[in-house]
């Protein structure tokens, strides 16, 4: 008898995670049992701050803004980048009950303008680094956190009047922690509400995880203003009273990236593929070998890692290589490799579901038998309740609780996802339906080859309209390849051609391979596949 694909995990360790609710209380088991341990590490300087410090801070910003005739519930942005400004000024609003947007900083400020004024912010914190923004439509709160050597800290933010503003954040409420935007273009980027009981019940999954605890330390290499960064790294390293670098002028650095993973002393490192594949090619130059701090796991989500990287990771940091998968909808992590000593590791899967119940369907909402594709839906008490200003889209993305991912996927009798691609990705080749995905792990498991993005090839023949999901334009239907070789190889498209004539279908084989320098990366790292498209297909 088929057993329906459907999984969940409970925690069966004896580690518990921390007991938290929110943003509110994040920090305060760590201020009442170790007030002088290091929260974070501050900038180029790289001077610590302790969690009685980060709290002092977090509360002054909380006084100033309960001050500005801001009622809780209300909806504020935040632009900045990964620095203390960031992470005060998140604590510091929702200690005032306030629901905070992060925005990614190198938007250009028309984009930021429309993100802003579609959600109804009533004003907008920005951080020391943050530049042109006299074009947003609210009102603009520059805050800046200075840290000491000495071990003082403060904090100024100058603040003014609000306005009565119009937009989806009427939907708010105080049980609202924060808005995430989707990946997308502003015009298409949807807007995620989170409440506080996602954001706890996600920081714990993470904890519970990967058993972070006071003795672990992190490096912040993705942006705070996606899940990624803001859960896995930020939220999850504090609630458990661990220690975040914040690197110089808040941004990942490939150069300095190792200098500050020893000053840290740091346990592990989470990263999307681009990333680790970056920190891989350097590694003959900058790893420093015996010298690095000995690293529990290391972590990859965001975007599918080949097992080629994978292995190449694991046998160059000497660290297990944990993939996880998520999305903003999900308050970030879904389902994650355990660490080895709680289970097993398999590679091309992405692990088990971490406080959630994960499921395969059919195109009917069936459940699929173990081992058969079909979409990954989600439930638990990290998924979202919809999207803000968007009935449409919540009707058909949020289903009785449970969340459509439009990822494609099977799980095996283990429990453990494996995800094949993105619905609105397959290539319909003459009835063939091809994922993308696939196509690009085989590619980038040839010799020679860093990475690659498969696109579609307009074409009159093969064309033909995608029966699942977001279909590809009419007469869209050979398979074309932008591949990236690696920086002193000399592998050809033919030599690439080959390798995949043996490991692929025949109707998957790119009929188009180009040789390419560099391939473009969304702001959280992901592949660009809108740029990817707009590139190389025509």
């Amino acid at each position: 008898m088929a057993v329906p694909a459907a999984a969940s995990v409970r925690d069966v360790n004896r580690y518990r995670p921390p007991a938290v609710t929110g943003l509110v209380d994040l920090l305060d088991r760590q201020v009442r049992e170790r007030p002088y341990a290091r929260a974070l590490v501050v900038a180029g300087e790289r001077v610590p701050l302790s969690y009685r410090g980060l709290a002092a801070l977090a509360d002054d910003v909380a006084d100033r803004l309960g001050r500005t005739g801001l009622r809780r519930g209300d909806a504020v942005g935040l632009i900045c980048a990964n620095t203390a400004e960031f992470v005060v000024a998140l604590l510091g609003a929702a200690r005032a009950g306030l629901v905070v947007a992060p925005l990614d900083p190198a938007l250009p400020a028309s984009q930021l303008a429309t993100r802003l004024r579609v959600l109804g912010a009533r004003a907008v914190l920005v951080g020391p680094t943050v530049s042109d923004v006299a074009v947003l439509p609210v009102p603009v709160w520059p805050l800046r956190v200075d840290v000491s050597r000495a071990g003082s800290a403060a904090v100024a933010l100058d603040t003014g009047d609000v306005p009565e503003v119009a937009g989806a954040a009427g939907e708010l409420s105080d049980r609202d922690a924060l808005v995430l935007f989707t990946a997308g273009t502003t015009d298409r980027a949807k807007m995620v509400p989170l409440t506080h009981a996602n954001v706890a019940a996600s920081v714990q999954g993470v904890c519970a995880t990967y058993e972070l605890g006071p003795g672990d330390a992190t490096v912040a290499v993705m942006p705070f203003f996606h899940g990624h960064g803001l859960f896995a790294a930020l939220l999850a390293s504090l609630a458990s009273g661990g220690c975040v670098l914040l690197p110089e002028r808040g941004r990942f650095s490939a150069g300095t990236f190792w200098d500050d993973m020893r000053a840290v002393t740091a346990t592990w490192f989470t990263a999307v593929p681009a990333i680790h594949e970056i920190l891989l090619d350097r590694s003959e130059r900058e790893y420093p070998g015996p010298k690095a701090p000995p690293l529990k796991f290391v972590r990859s989500c965001s975007a599918p890692l080949n097992t080629a990287t994978q292995r190449a990771l694991e046998r160059t940091f000497g660290a297990p290589l944990l993939s996880a998968y998520g999305m903003t909808e999900s308050s970030h992590q879904a389902a994650s490799e355990p660490l080895p000593e709680r289970g097993a590791l398999k590679q091309g899967s992405v692990g088990r579901p971490t406080g959630v119940e994960v499921r395969v369907v059919d195109r009917r909402g069936r459940a699929c038998p173990v081992g058969v594709e079909g979409e990954v839906w989600v439930h638990g008490p990290t998924v979202a309740r919809g999207y803000l200003g968007d009935r449409d889209g919540t009707a058909y993305t949020f289903v009785d609780g449970w969340l459509r991912t439009g990822d494609l996927g099977a799980l095996d009798a283990d429990g453990y996802l494996s995800l094949t691609g993105r619905i609105k990705n397959l290539i319909n080749r003459g009835g063939e339906k091809i994922s993308p995905e696939h196509v690009e792990d085989i590619l980038a498991g040839c010799p020679g080859v860093a990475e690659a993005a498969v696109f579609a090839v307009p074409d009159a023949v093969y064309g033909e309209r995608s029966e699942m999901g977001v279909p590809p334009p009419e007469g869209w239907g050979r398979v074309g390849a932008a591949v990236v070789v690696r920086a002193g190889e000399s592998v050809g498209a033919a030599e690439i051609l080959r390798y995949c004539r043996d490991r692929l279908a025949a109707f998957e084989v790119p009929d188009r391979i180009e040789l390419v320098t560099a391939l473009p990366h969304t702001a959280k790292g992901g592949l660009d596949r809108k740029a990817v498209q707009a590139r190389y297909a025509p």
